[in-house]
This record gives C-alpha cells, sequence and structure tokens, in this order.
C-alpha cells in the first residue's frame, strides 16, 4: 500500500512539474506576423525631454477633435508604463483579422491603471480575469496588465465573402481561431438554420446588447441627426450654409476689400422635426455589436494566451537576423506575406502572371533606427527570400565602378544620384522570376520565350551600350517667368479664358552614363535631326546636339546632349559637362559616388531656397523661414554586405536640439504654432 502511493506520489509530482514547465513557457510571435518592431527604450528614453514634450502632448489632447470629453491626463511622463524598457509591436493580418499589438512593462501598476481610467469611456467597467484585468478603449481597441506588464491590441473584423471572380469560397480565419464569437457574426450578415429556441442564452445575449449600446447609442444618434439635418437642409438649398465669420472678416480679390454678405442663421435650417431612422439604426448597432463580440473574443483569447505564458514574447530567429541591439529602434518587415497573402494575395491569383508579381514581392526587410546627436541614421537590410533570386539581385549591385561621372560633382551642386550596377545581370533576374513562376494557362509559352530571348538577344552587346554607371546631378533652381492660361466666370458664371504669367522653378542639371558604343548613340542622335518631324525641335551645333521648344512657356523647354570620351550627356547647360574643381568635402561624395552601387546626396537647405517662390501665403512664408534655419542634409548608399542589400541612410541635422530625436519634436512643435496661429483672427 506504501508503495502504491509513493508511485502515485511521483507521478503527481511528475505531472505538476510538467503543468508548471508548459504554464512557464514563452508565448510566440503569432505565425502570420508580417510586422515586428522592437523600441530600445533604456537608450531612447535618456533622449526624450519630457518637460518639452509633455506640454505638447497635452495641447494636442486638447485640440483632438475626435475626443468627446476633456482629457484629464496631465502628465504623460508619467503613466506607469517604464520608459526605459524594451517594448515589442507586432502586425498580423489574414482574410478577415488584421490586428496591431503592443507589449509594455509597467513600473507603477496604480499610475497605470489611473492613466487608463482617464482615457475610458466614463462608465466604462473593467473586467477582471484569473490573472489579468482589460477594458476596451473603443470598439476594437483593448488593454490589459497585471502587476508588471500591459499589452495593447487594436483589431479589425471583417467577414470574408466569396470570391466572385474566381468562385472561390472565403475562409473565415476568425472561425478557426475563436469558433463560439466569429459564428455569431454570420447572424448579421447571411440567414443561418433555425436553432432551439434558449431564453437564458438570449437574455445573456441581450445585456451585452444593452452595456454595448449605453456606450455608443448616443453617440450615434447625435452623428445621425446631424447627417439627416444636413440632408434635409441641402434638399432645400442645394448648398451648405455659409460659414460664419466675425463681423470684421473681409474677402479680398485683386487687392480690394469687399464686405462678406451676412452669414445664414439657424433659421435657415427650417423647423422642420427629424426622426432617426430606427430601422438603419437597429441594423448599423447590429453590425457593430456582433463585430465587437468577435474581436473582444479574438482579444481575449490573446491575453489569456499571454498572461498565462512567462510573460516574455518568443520571435523567430529570421525576424532578428539583423537586428543591432545599438539601434533605438529595430523593424522588421515580411512585404512577401504582406502582398501575397489576404486581400492582396486574392488580387494575385486574378491575373495569369499572378505567381510571377508573388514571387518578386516575396521578401523581408529590416529596419535598425539611430537618434544620435546630430543626425538620424537609417540601415535597411533586404532579402529575397528565394536563395537563387537573392543571388541574382546581389550580382546586380556589383557593377563597375566609373570615375569619369564622380567628376560632374561640385561643393556648389544641390545634390546628386550615382548608379554603379550590372546591366547585363538584370536578364538573369527575369529569367529566374519567369521560370517556374506557376501552373498558369501560358506558363509553357512563357517559358518557350524566354529561351528564344536567351538565343536571340545578345545580353553582352546590349549591356555594352549602357554596362550600368549612371549619375543624376541638380547644380541649382533658377527662376523663370511663365505664361499660362487661367479660366475666370462673370457672374451668370459664363466661362472666359485669361492669360496670366508666374514665376517657376526650373532645374539646372546633368545626367550622364557611361557607354562602350559610343557610335550607336551618335546615330541615334543623327536621326533625331534628320528625321523630317523631329528636325524642327532638334539640332545640331558642334558636338552637341539640343533639342528647343518653340514656345518658352515649359519647366524645361531646352536641353544638351552629347557623347564624350565613353560618356552620353543630357544636360540643360553645355558648362555642365565640364570636370568641376573639388573641395575636400566634393572629393569625399566624389568617391562615395564611385564606391557605391547606389548612392546619393541632397542638401535640403539649398533645395527650399531655390523654392523660394512656391511659397506664397503668410503662413507659408513663416514656415520657409522655419525650414530654411532648420533642415539639413541627406545622405544615401547602397551595397552588398553578406546575404543581403544594405542601405544607409544619414540625415544631418543643423539645429540647436539636444539630439535627432528632439530636433523632429521642436520642428513639428513650431510648424503646429504657425499652423495655430493662422486658425486665431487677427485683430488690425
Amino acid at each position: 500500500m506504501k508503495s502504491i502511493l509513493l508511485k502515485i506520489q511521483k507521478i503527481t509530482f511528475l505531472l505538476l512539474g510538467f503543468t508548471l514547465v508548459f504554464a512557464q513557457q514563452s508565448m510566440k510571435i503569432p505565425s502570420d506576423a508580417a510586422f515586428y518592431m522592437e523600441i530600445n527604450g533604456k537608450q531612447l528614453n535618456k533622449k526624450v525631454n519630457w518637460e518639452k514634450f509633455n506640454p505638447f502632448l497635452q495641447e494636442m489632447a486638447k485640440n483632438d477633435k475626435k475626443s468627446k470629453e476633456k482629457a484629464s491626463w496631465t502628465d504623460y511622463s508619467k503613466t506607469g508604463i517604464k520608459y526605459d524598457a524594451v517594448q515589442y509591436h507586432y502586425g498580423t493580418f489574414n482574410d478577415s483579422v488584421q490586428a496591431y499589438t503592443a507589449h509594455f512593462i509597467l513600473d507603477n501598476k496604480e499610475k497605470f491603471q489611473e492613466f487608463i481610467n482617464s482615457t475610458k469611456k466614463k462608465g466604462q467597467e473593467i473586467s477582471k480575469k484569473n490573472r489579468y484585468s482589460y477594458v476596451d478603449l473603443d470598439d476594437n481597441v483593448f488593454v490589459a496588465w497585471n502587476g508588471n506588464r500591459a499589452v495593447l491590441s487594436i483589431i479589425d473584423y471583417n467577414k470574408p465573402y466569396k470570391d466572385v471572380l474566381t468562385d472561390e469560397v472565403a475562409v473565415d480565419s476568425a472561425v478557426a481561431v475563436v469558433d463560439s464569437a466569429a459564428v455569431v457574426v454570420d447572424s448579421a450578415y447571411a440567414v443561418e438554420p433555425e436553432k432551439p429556441f434558449d431564453y437564458k442564452e438570449e437574455i445573456q445575449s441581450l445585456k451585452g446588447d444593452i452595456k454595448y449600446l449605453k456606450e455608443s447609442i448616443k453617440d450615434n444618434n447625435i452623428e445621425i441627426a446631424r447627417i439627416q439635418k444636413d440632408i434635409k437642409y441641402l434638399e432645400k438649398h442645394h448648398a451648405y450654409p455659409k460659414e460664419k465669420k466675425e463681423a470684421t472678416d473681409t474677402e479680398y480679390s485683386d487687392n480690394e476689400a469687399v464686405k462678406k454678405d451676412p452669414p445664414g442663421n439657424d433659421e435657415d435650417m427650417g423647423n422642420e422635426d427629424y426622426t432617426i431612422d430606427s430601422d438603419y439604426q437597429k441594423g448599423m448597432d447590429s453590425l457593430r455589436i456582433e463585430k465587437f463580440k468577435v474581436v473582444k473574443k479574438l482579444a481575449e483569447d490573446s491575453f489569456d494566451k499571454y498572461f498565462n505564458s512567462n510573460l516574455e514574447l518568443e520571435v523567430p530567429k529570421e525576424m532578428l537576423t539583423f537586428r543591432d541591439s545599438n539601434s533605438d529602434v529595430f523593424v522588421y518587415t515580411d512585404y512577401g506575406r504582406m502582398l501575397n497573402k489576404g486581400i492582396y494575395g486574392k488580387m494575385m491569383k486574378r491575373y495569369e502572371f499572378g505567381q510571377f508579381f508573388q514571387k518578386i514581392y516575396n521578401s523581408n526587410s529590416s529596419y535598425n533606427l539611430y537618434f544620435d546627436k546630430d543626425k538620424v541614421k537609417l540601415i535597411n537590410n533586404y532579402q529575397h527570400k528565394n536563395i537563387e533570386t537573392q543571388k541574382s539581385i546581389s550580382s546586380v549591385y556589383k557593377g563597375k565602378k566609373n570615375k569619369k561621372l564622380a567628376a560632374l560633382i561640385d561643393d556648389k551642386s544641390i545634390g546628386y544620384y550615382a548608379v554603379n550596377v550590372n546591366s547585363n545581370k538584370y536578364f538573369d533576374i527575369v529569367y529566374s522570376l519567369l521560370k517556374d513562376s506557376g501552373e498558369g494557362e501560358y506558363q509553357k509559352e512563357m517559358e518557350l520565350i524566354m529561351e528564344t530571348m536567351k538565343i536571340v538577344l545578345d545580353e553582352e552587346a546590349i549591356a555594352k551600350i549602357a554596362p550600368g554607371n549612371g549619375i543624376l546631378v541638380l547644380n541649382e533652381l533658377k527662376s523663370k517667368q511663365v505664361e499660362y492660361t487661367d479660366y475666370d466666370y462673370d457672374e451668370d458664371y459664363n466661362e472666359k479664358e485669361v492669360k496670366k504669367t508666374k514665376d517657376v522653378m526650373v532645374p539646372n542639371f546633368t545626367f550622364a552614363f557611361a557607354t562602350e558604343n559610343e557610335s550607336y548613340w551618335n546615330r541615334v542622335f543623327n536621326l533625331l535631326i534628320t528625321n523630317k518631324h523631329l528636325a524642327k525641335k532638334f539640332s545640331k551645333n558642334g558636338t552637341f546636339y539640343s533639342f528647343k521648344e518653340e514656345k518658352s512657356n515649359g519647366y524645361l523647354d531646352q536641353f544638351f546632349f552629347t557623347v564624350k570620351d565613353g560618356i552620353v550627356y543630357l544636360t540643360t547647360s553645355t558648362d555642365n559637362i565640364r570636370p568641376k574643381e573639388q573641395s575636400e568635402v566634393s572629393k569625399k561624395w566624389a568617391k562615395e559616388s564611385s564606391k557605391y552601387a547606389l548612392s546619393g546626396r541632397l542638401d535640403i537647405q539649398k533645395l527650399i531656397i531655390g523654392l523660394d517662390k512656391e511659397f506664397k501665403s503668410k503662413s507659408e512664408r513663416k514656415t520657409l523661414d522655419l525650414l530654411r534655419k532648420n533642415v539639413g542634409e541627406l545622405n544615401y548608399k547602397t551595397e552588398v554586405k553578406g546575404e543581403s542589400i544594405e542601405t544607409e541612410i544619414d540625415y544631418t541635422i543643423k539645429s540647436a536640439s539636444e539630439n535627432s530625436l528632439m530636433y523632429f519634436f521642436d520642428l513639428f512643435d513650431e510648424i503646429f504654432k504657425i499652423t495655430e496661429s493662422e486658425k486665431i483672427p487677427q485683430i488690425l
């Protein structure tokens, strides 16, 4: 007897051990996640100036038109969320459910609950579960928390239907996740077989409906009444009432002040009684209630799964391949899943070569974002999921270098964009994507065409025409006055043409690319000046060919082109092709332009100065002055790194802000103030 009890005891402890191990497992990120983000709070929180940021958030809350009530929260720096901890965000989607989830660590549960109470609707009850509490902040927004963790979940549900074009029966993924709730929603969309009446179940359902309607019916009635009132007014007056303005307001036309007509008053709306369309209201409420039941059940299941785990999130290794622990923000995006699944995937299937496009987009990208003291840096790593296709793409980015093109860059230029790729390898990408792209109706014919192209086309000869080295240099923006036709209307709304003039900014640029077959391009250019139809606009002067419009009213009405020393030039000025005198800075740019597969630079400050005449109104001029003082320089470079294509974008700031993160805040805050000041009537 004793031995039997010992065996039972051992088995019980063993089973209990297994149960504890299972209960303490990490929660795996959903398999259909197409987006994942980590926010490195330990680093990022040090860069946030809450003394500036907090008042700004309060001001934004006051100006939130969607907010039904005045915001009661005054200190967003103390919400109970541990800002110096890592935050985890991910997004999932399929044919019927799109969800965004964020995981936070808390350092003050009471403060967090106080923050939630200030955010949720008045009278909204917080639901208590075994291991957590949760509340719905909106029809599709839910928040759950325990002592040290919080989860925000935003869920949208749309019942899929049968695809009439493909005659395909739609499968509701929500049903597979949560049968009991998803089946309920069908009653709002389709007629179901009648089931035995259960009054207890009906009572529970009605109680749930009452709870939901109490929070939404008031807002719905107000909105419907407003819309119906607008309809009645439009039926009677054929236009909306004129907007009320201050008595001192005037409308200006051609420098002449004209008194505004007296604004319409409320009596214009009529004294009719408007009734709410009860059938419409009930139908809309029914749909919203049933949808709410589905998303609520999905949210609860997700919360249960997380809070019954060890509160750690398990992320697949492939998502973290390019994560840098020193970055402030890391993002992974699965473009293959985004574009090949759900509604986009269904759209692709409608086309004969849909699988070809699916192969093109079957890739993922990772991003590491850094907010440094003097610049913002973004590093992107792109990978195609098919190993052979990725090798073909990488081979394109391994082109020859050409230093002649770099000589076109100088200190005064606004920016440039340089390309050094292997154009011969583009054919390999097309072949690999078209090959085995599916068993479509024309698959065999397509494969035969590709084989024929390989035989007929001389890929090396084509590549010699343009090997893959090119550069576009934007030297400056020049002002030019052009004439254009506008239309005015008299009192009887008769239209008449009016000739006007305006200043436009015309780019002074040079586009050049390398060639190993100069004679081919010379034959092309000679054809332009000898063809009787084209010769009216094309001519030759010395070694330069030129194009010129008869009427000089366009942005680009004249440019020149020529071939010299293995380079084809297209430019707005013949002086642009001469090698420039370069300083140490421009020599560095030139070196980068010939080193990387893709590279570029843009001085945004110079660009904005050049666009000066495009800013007309007072607020636009203020914004221009602000940007002119604060915008910086953008640098871009792309190269093959291991098994990925890596692109680095650097934005150097010109500001007295503490760091590049607060730079964007300060800039946006100033623009916001300019915009708000325009809304305040100016008393002259």
